[in-house]
């Protein structure tokens, strides 16, 4: 194997070890389970995986037999994936990531894809090279083979079973269905019974008699509801006619439900607060179904109630910026859905700034910031505002100083930060504080998810099952959140090149480099990489894209539908859409626009004149 690809699985190994909750974070009570057999079963499945890509790579690329081996390699995987990939983040996801170029953060050297979803591209399409192929192979075994040494050495606990089974149903939802997972082979759904068929026979190898002595209705209830949604599964098989809606609000959602309450009952295991998950909420569509303390900077968890109204009055105020004309409001108006209606808005001195202007709601929910994700949280964010000179154009000292001559702010200083004197991060904080409450999670589409109504159309029961599958939307914008935080670890961004034009006349590519800049421009993989932004509200965002090129989502829904830019024959050698064209009627895409508008929630707080009130 090639020593420096060798080197960066163990990087990626190492680095993911890292990442899991350490033992002094959590609560963990005296259990009577044998956790044992549960973990003989993560190794054996993949051991199986390992033993099957063997088998893989004495045969030919291409041909149904190779397609069958495949199938049997991936089966296993999933079995074993919960554990695995709980165990080592980074290695769980690079072997079952996207078939995309690996761009390395110490070297900045390209890779060539490796993976089950690259050798899936190469077994089904035909077009690799054959040595490449078996050179793909060779790698994925080896990060196979690094889960499989994890698996076996290290211990099976409540904790990692608890929070590794959540990561799993999260993938069911947001990965499995959705087409992520097997863009090419499209066994998805097949994946999806897999993965409830394996939650069942762990379960039943761990924690079922102890759940069967506490509650056993409880028991066969949980048991029902896994039966229910593979039998589901299994008799609506068409990926572009399966109905996700039905099968999310119906069936996985029972599951989930009784999950929490298995959890409860037992009561071995007390959640852990530094995961992305509120373990406690019984679907992913409620309101509180995330932890904003996860992807909130350390510095600025667990606001108070009196650093968000200094936030908010910050927010509005234009004394922060130099010239004491800019305020964060002018860029994000609460009125039009804390986006501002405009192609780009202006800078200090009324030019076009670069970009166009995202929305605030759940913006609280991400790992990048900026359309070219140059910063990796919202602190950094809102510092780069304050600094940039087309802006705020205003040092920290600056600004500090004129905001601490009003006196009402040396009150709100007072009550919010007591025993810190260092007002300039206070500020920053306190923006932040506020801005993490944006949160807009009430929309039609949570309502139903939650089955607090069941008030979806046919068309937007169709538009969202083509969001889901045959336009490949949810590849990108991942449900439930549907921006670009990957689930289900939910610590990386995906940023993705699209193609984007000049204009509406789709003549031209647009010029803008996006996140081209992140390795001093040599990358030609990142040249028009931009951030995956979010499309709940953008019923109210227009205009669309980072250039605000798009007036209407009838013309986005045109843009892709065509191929991006690479459908409208532009040069792009690194456009990373999932496909050539999506061939959608225009009854697919008017269908698909009526579900984006069930994802529309600004019920959020606004300030005008002085006073907060509700919009809806």
């Amino acid at each position: 194997m090639n020593r420096f690809l060798l080197l960066l699985i163990i990087i990626i190994s190492v680095a993911s070890c890292r990442q899991e909750p350490k033992q002094a974070m959590f609560v963990q009570k005296k259990s009577s389970v044998d956790w044992k057999p549960a973990q003989e079963y993560y190794l054996r499945h993949i051991t199986r995986a390992i033993a099957y890509l063997n088998e893989l790579s004495k045969m030919p690329m291409t041909g149904k037999e190779t397609q069958k081996v495949f199938a049997k390699a991936r089966v296993s995987f999933k079995k074993a994936e919960p554990y695995g990939s709980y165990l080592n983040p980074g290695v769980g996801h690079r072997a079952n990531g996207p078939a995309l170029p690996i761009v390395t953060d110490d070297s900045q050297k390209i890779l060539l894809p490796f993976g089950l979803q690259k050798i899936e591209e190469s077994i089904y399409e035909g077009t690799e090279d054959e040595n490449r192929y078996r050179e793909e192979i060779s790698l994925t075994i080896a990060l196979l083979k690094n889960l499989q040494r994890n698996i076996r050495e290290r211990e099976l606990t409540p904790q990692r079973f608890f929070i590794a089974t959540h990561q799993q149903l999260m993938r069911i939802i947001s990965l499995s269905i959705s087409g992520f997972d097997t863009p090419v082979s499209y066994l998805g759904l097949d994946e999806t019974i897999v993965s409830l068929n394996g939650l069942r026979e762990v379960y039943e190898k761990s924690i079922q008699e102890l759940v069967q002595v506490k509650n056993t209705s409880l028991d066969t209830t949980f048991i029902n509801a896994v039966t229910q949604a593979t039998d589901f599964v299994a008799l609506n098989k068409n990926f572009e006619t399966f109905d996700r809606y039905t099968f999310i609000r119906d069936y996985m959602n029972p599951i989930t439900r009784k999950w929490v309450d298995i959890r409860k009952t037992l009561a071995i295991w007390e959640p852990v607060n530094n995961q992305a998950f509120n373990f406690d909420a019984p679907t992913f569509f409620e309101e509180d179904s995330f932890n904003p303390d996860f992807f909130a900077p350390i510095t600025n968890r667990k606001p108070t109630a009196e650093q968000i109204t200094l936030g908010k009055k910050l927010f509005f105020d234009p004394k922060l910026s130099q010239n004491g004309k800019m305020a964060c409001v002018t860029c994000h108006d609460p009125k039009k859905a804390w986006a501002d209606g405009m192609v780009v808005n202006l800078d200090k001195d009324g030019n076009p700034l670069q970009r166009n202007t995202p929305t605030l709601i759940n913006a609280a929910f991400q790992q990048s910031f900026f359309w070219d994700g140059r910063s990796p949280d919202i602190m950094a964010q809102i510092t780069s505002v304050f600094t940039n000179d087309k802006e705020f154009d205003s040092s920290v000292h600056q600004f500090s100083s004129a905001i601490l001559k009003d006196s009402a702010y040396t009150k709100l200083f007072r009550e919010a930060y007591p025993n810190l004197s260092g007002r300039n991060t206070e500020i920053i904080r306190a923006i932040s504080s506020y801005i993490s409450t944006l949160n807009g999670f009430n929309s039609k589409f949570d309502k139903n998810m939650r089955g607090e109504e069941d008030t979806f159309t046919e068309e937007e029961k169709l538009g969202m099952n083509v969001f889901m599958g045959k336009g490949l939307c949810a590849t990108c914008h991942f449900i439930p959140l549907t921006n670009g935080t990957l689930p289900p670890f939910f610590t990386e961004h995906e940023k993705e090149v699209v193609g984007v034009p000049e204009t509406m006349a789709n003549k031209k590519l647009d010029d803008d480099l996006g996140y081209y800049w992140r390795h001093n421009q040599e990358l030609e993989v990142h040249r028009g990489m931009f951030k995956t932004p979010t499309v709940r509200n953008s019923e109210f965002t227009a205009p669309y894209m980072h250039n605000g090129v798009y007036a209407t989502l009838e013309q986005v829904m045109d843009f892709y539908n065509k191929g991006g830019g690479g459908g409208m024959g532009f040069d792009l050698e690194y456009q990373t859409l999932p496909f050539d064209e999506l061939n959608l009627s225009d009854k697919e895409q008017k269908a698909l626009i009526a579900f984006m508008k069930t994802l529309s929630d600004t019920n959020v707080e606004i300030y005008k004149e002085d006073i907060l009130v509700n919009v809806d």
